[in-house]
């Protein structure tokens, strides 16, 4: 992990899971007194911020970026949001969702609170606040990040998965096809499975794409996302793929398929063959 120094800031709560939550209101600042840790280059604008005494990581999202020397930097292209930035609906609906996401007995993260904090940016004749979604993981090394991780460390993440299968892959894709057949059988769509948004815990995360009953799309995409539910097959075969590279461990494809199979995704049902060629004479 990198250190980043930070400043604490005015901030109000806009949404809280418990009273007992410790919020910590930080903004990337090279001459800030605080202190908060970057664990990639594959994390733009989230920071560790601490370890609890119970040993869960709170990670906190929106504080800045992470490389360059400036906090947030606006492209234009997306209007009032900026890099580094997180807008109130976005760490709204990754909170709500994500708590609905918990009810659902889906591994994933725990939300804590979501800040707004008193520092505002002028964006033109605008102003925008910068909110921070604050949770909790047991462990803030993302499937991505395994580059930056050394063995040790890998194989204390993986002594915690248990020994359900002899390859730790099998283990991976377990849980990983429970945590998707609970979602689809509730009608919730994560819409962005990969290797950024599941941790070495196998913890699932960032929700702000995402979709629930309680917290539906718009009127236009409500219509167009269940075709999007088929895709969310292959993603969680590219994590389970890549989780078998990362650890060196020869991976038996019939294996993962019929283990799709068993928990209701059939991908045959997704081949395509080539037709018989005519012989030419």
């Amino acid at each position: 992990m990198i250190q980043f120094l930070a400043k604490s800031v005015n901030f109000e709560t806009i949404k809280q899971a418990s009273s007992d939550c410790i919020a910590y209101p930080y903004l990337r600042e090279s001459s800030g007194d605080k202190t908060m840790f970057c664990v990639s280059p594959c994390h733009g604008r989230s920071f560790v911020i601490c370890q609890k005494e119970n040993g869960r990581w709170v990670v906190s999202k929106g504080n800045g970026m992470s490389y360059t020397n400036c906090s947030f930097l606006n492209t234009y292209e997306m209007g009032l949001e900026m890099w580094g930035l997180l807008v109130e609906k976005s760490a709204v609906r990754d909170f709500n969702i994500g708590i609905d996401i918990q009810r659902n007995d889906i591994k994933t993260n725990r939300m804590e609170c979501v800040l707004k904090l008193d520092e505002p940016l002028k964006v033109g004749e605008e102003t925008v606040y910068p909110y921070l979604l604050q949770y909790s993981v047991e462990c803030p090394y993302r499937i991505c990040d395994f580059a930056f991780m050394d063995r040790a460390l890998i194989n204390h993440e993986l002594e915690k998965w248990g020994n359900g299968f002899n390859e730790k892959h099998l283990i991976a894709a377990s849980v990983l096809l429970k945590n998707l057949r609970i979602m689809h059988d509730n009608n919730i769509l994560h819409n962005a499975i990969h290797i950024q948004n599941y941790t070495w815990a196998l913890e699932l995360l960032d929700f702000e794409l995402s979709r629930t009953p309680n917290f539906p799309y718009n009127e236009d995409d409500e219509k167009r996302f269940p075709v999007l539910f088929h895709r969310e097959l292959m993603q969680t075969y590219e994590i389970v793929n890549y989780i078998a590279w990362c650890l060196g461990e020869n991976i038996d494809y019939r294996k993962i398929d019929n283990m799709f199979a068993d928990y209701g995704f059939v991908l045959g049902k997704y081949e395509i063959t080539c037709p018989i060629k005519k012989n030419i004479i």
